[in-house]
């Protein structure tokens, strides 16, 4: 077996060595080198101070004055002689020198003119037999839309099939638009109109002002509640959030005169709108909803789904902008809002309305109403009350009623004398034919 050496010495041979008399050996230089040395500086459990190289000796001559301390790194750096650097500065460009590409040029000879017989035609040519050389060339490029709406829409006569370019159109100017001037409405005058409950204040407007608080645009929804003459709120691109929407539906449960509310390019999410729809099927009084163009663009299947659920309950809404993803929900929403529609009419034309399927209180309506029962026995007069989403009464047919059997005691009929007793069998089958006969006498 081979032994193992350390400078040149066998290991075993170390094992007897006293380190404390090592130490005692070494000087205080050696010992501070030692210490450096050996002191892992990833390791957390040494305290900072023993992890950095560079320590200071000297005590502390007076309090710390970081202005001081400023003006005497500057002085030292000043009186401090470079470093000598182990390769001397040389200005030397490296690589290849950049060099822009030289283009050929391409001799041109202008007095050289090639004269054709075409060249008195073009010139004496009119605009129109201009444009129709074009299109024959095809050189579609060279028409603007007037020209080639006139040639290819309206040029050609109804009934006849005319070959080639039938364009006789000047030249049209582009319409410039004016930009839309800036929503001028005074949003504190506004709020102070809507908390006064002010008759005046039939609509407003508050679209793309984007300074509006969050605050503020809770305070408009609060208003809302108690207000009873506004009819048209618009909020679109007012920065509105989910707050602002739950701050808007808890009003929306007691409004009743609002009829029209638009809070399109905001960044409300599905539960949002999911709990304005609920507080509508409260109220059942607003026709319009916009919601359409929010942030979180991607509502979910389930919240689709809800949405399509909560209009099944609705009766009063006829417009509802938004986008839905999935195919399902929005057939439904076209659905219940078509007959929304018709119901209107219907009420116009005097007929009977159709109402929605209302078996029994809406999930939002049932937790409304099982908050404000006191006793747990009060619950058949809360089904007794009329439900708040039906506005007229929904007719019922009556069937015709099957005529009365008087019930007549069953005839014994007289048996046989010697008949032996029936299997067990044909009793089960007299029993369910006699249960059957008295069901039907029942009904």
């Amino acid at each position: 077996m081979t032994t193992k050496k350390l400078y040149g010495k066998d290991l075993k041979a170390y094992q007897d060595i006293d380190l404390e008399e090592l130490l005692a050996k070494l000087t205080d230089a050696e010992l501070e080198e030692l210490h450096t040395e050996l002191i892992d500086p990833d390791d957390s459990m040494v305290p900072p101070s023993n992890r950095c190289r560079y320590k200071t000796d000297k005590l502390p001559t007076g309090p710390f004055d970081r202005k001081k301390l400023l003006q005497f790194l500057e002085k030292k750096a000043r009186e401090d002689k470079d470093w000598e650097e182990a390769k001397p500065y040389l200005k030397e460009i490296r690589g290849k020198v950049w060099k822009p590409k030289v283009e050929d040029k391409i001799q041109v000879n202008e007095d050289v003119r090639i004269e054709t017989e075409w060249d008195d035609v073009l010139a004496s040519a009119t605009e129109a037999e201009l444009v129709d050389l074009a299109a024959i060339l095809g050189f579609y490029g060279m028409l603007n839309q007037v020209q080639y709406h006139q040639a290819f829409i309206e040029g050609k006569p109804q009934g006849e099939t005319v070959s080639g370019f039938q364009g006789v159109a000047m030249y049209a100017d582009f319409k410039p638009f004016e930009e839309e001037p800036p929503n001028t409405t005074d949003v504190e005058a506004s709020l102070e109109q809507l908390k006064a409950n002010d008759p005046k204040l039939k609509e407003l407007n508050l679209n793309n002002i984007k300074k509006i608080s969050l605050d503020t645009l809770c305070a408009f929804g609060e208003a809302l509640g108690k207000n009873t003459h506004l009819e048209k709120l618009y909020m679109a691109n007012t920065r509105a959030t989910e707050r602002v929407a739950r701050t808007i539906a808890e009003s929306l449960e007691k409004n009743k005169t609002l009829k029209s509310l638009n809070l399109e390019s905001n960044y409300i999410s599905g539960h949002g709108i999911i709990a304005i729809l609920e507080a509508i099927n409260i109220s059942q009084t607003l026709t319009e909803l916009r919601v359409a163009n929010q942030r979180p663009q991607v509502l979910g299947v389930r919240n689709e789904m809800t949405i399509a659920k909560c209009l099944r309950d609705n009766s009063s809404l006829v417009r509802f902008g938004i986008f839905l993803e999935m195919r399902c929900p929005r057939v439904l929403v076209n659905e219940y809002l078509q007959r929304n529609y018709d119901n209107v009419r219907r009420e116009r034309a005097g007929k009977e309305l159709v109402l929605p399927p209302v078996e029994e209180l809406p999930y939002y309506l049932k937790k409304k109403s099982e908050a404000g029962k006191d006793e747990p026995g009060k619950k058949a007069e809360a089904a007794k009350t009329p439900d708040p989403v039906k506005k007229t009464p929904q007719p019922v047919k009556k069937t015709p009623e099957p005529p009365k059997k008087t019930l007549e005691p069953p005839k014994k009929t007289p048996e046989p004398a010697k008949k032996p007793p029936p299997p067990p069998e044909s009793s089960s089958e007299e029993e369910s034919s006699d249960e059957d006969e008295s069901d039907s006498e029942e009904e």
